[in-house]
């Protein structure tokens, strides 16, 4: 005969089984992750977190640099500490992380010895890098996205070379805020040949304009006057299309873009 064992009256075996088995879940409950850190000097972890770094363990590293930053609060270390956590996070692809780490930085330390590179590193992370002397990674032209983490890190390396002018990390910046005058430029000349194309002739002579008052020594404003003055002979605006084409046969007398005006803007004087 098979015996079934009933669940209402357990025997003494199984209450003994059930008692030890919640035991160990209210010990595990109650137990909290070793910190293998614990007995190591500020300067012992900081040592620990670079050679995670040389490693490639980022993740890892941006754990100790966390650790120290609480340890080190108030110290030179500490601040480091935070610094170099917040490019591991942008290194690792976490933007939102990193800049929230940085800003964090500049309110806590304004007077910082590192806030050049604290500004630096805020301007890095906003920017877009895929084209021109900064190599290309993607298919996407960056002046056909959303330009506002542009115009950010272009505002961060604006204060980093006027407040901090002999920075090391000034040349770079000023290289950089250049790249990203024409970045914005071209966006503006995208946009308006976008409305163009659409026949919508006042938004894309408005588009061509602004790149101009905006981005005068960009490259871009070649073809902002060609768009302008294309744009105005749609709508009409006589006197304001052939101003356009005279300003663009004057400042680019060779220009591409010239074959483009209208005839009557071509011979224009």
């Amino acid at each position: 005969m098979i015996r079934i064992f009933s669940l209402r009256r357990p025997g003494r075996p199984w209450r003994a089984v059930a008692i030890a088995m919640t035991a160990s879940v209210l010990v595990a409950c109650g137990s909290t992750p070793k910190d293998d850190t614990a007995g190591m000097s500020p300067e012992k972890l900081y040592s620990e977190a670079r050679d995670e770094v040389e490693a490639g363990s980022f993740e890892r590293a941006i754990k100790l640099y966390e650790r120290l930053e609480g340890r080190a609060s108030g110290t030179l270390l500490g601040q480091q500490a935070q610094l170099e956590r917040a490019h591991l996070l942008y290194r690792t692809g976490e933007k939102a992380q990193a800049l929230s780490a940085v800003e964090r930085f500049m309110k806590l330390h304004p007077t910082s010895p590192a806030f050049d590179y604290a500004l630096y590193l805020q301007g890095v992370i906003n920017f877009n890098d895929n084209l021109g002397i900064f190599g290309r990674i993607s298919q996407q032209d960056l002046s056909e996205r959303d330009q506002q983490a542009s115009r950010d890190s272009y505002q961060s390396f604006k204060q980093l070379v006027e407040q901090f002018p002999q920075s090391k990390y000034a040349d770079d910046a000023v290289v950089r805020m250049r790249y990203i005058v024409n970045a914005l430029a071209a966006y503006e000349v995208h946009v308006a040949r976008y409305y163009f194309r659409r026949s919508a002739f006042v938004a894309s002579a408005n588009r061509a304009q602004q790149a101009i008052q905006e981005f005068q020594t960009s490259p871009s404003t070649e073809e902002a006057l060609s768009i302008m003055a294309q744009s105005y002979d749609r709508l009409g605006l006589v006197q304001l299309r052939d101003d356009a084409a005279r300003v663009l046969r004057q400042n680019f007398p060779q220009s591409r873009y010239l074959a483009q005006l209208p005839k009557q803007a071509a011979t224009a004087q």
